[in-house]
């Protein structure tokens, strides 16, 4: 097996040239913007579901117009 800082060939030649992975690198302020963002979904669920009951409330359908 021949090794090369990018490629590896085997014994049948064949190549395999995403063989070493790059370093991976996390920022540190995209942790946060993750977090905002789970807010942010928590609160439009939260929403989206009292829109639900006053759509039930108001006219006995799940959702008005198709059940």
């Amino acid at each position: 097996m021949t090794n090369s800082s990018t490629t590896i060939t085997d014994e049948f030649g064949l190549q395999n040239v995403y063989s070493v992975e790059p370093t991976t690198y996390i920022d540190p302020n995209h942790l946060n913007h993750r977090k905002e963002g789970e807010v942010a979904n928590g609160r439009w669920a939260m929403i989206g579901f009292i829109a639900a009951i006053g759509a039930y409330a108001t006219t006995g359908q799940i959702i008005p117009g198709f059940f």
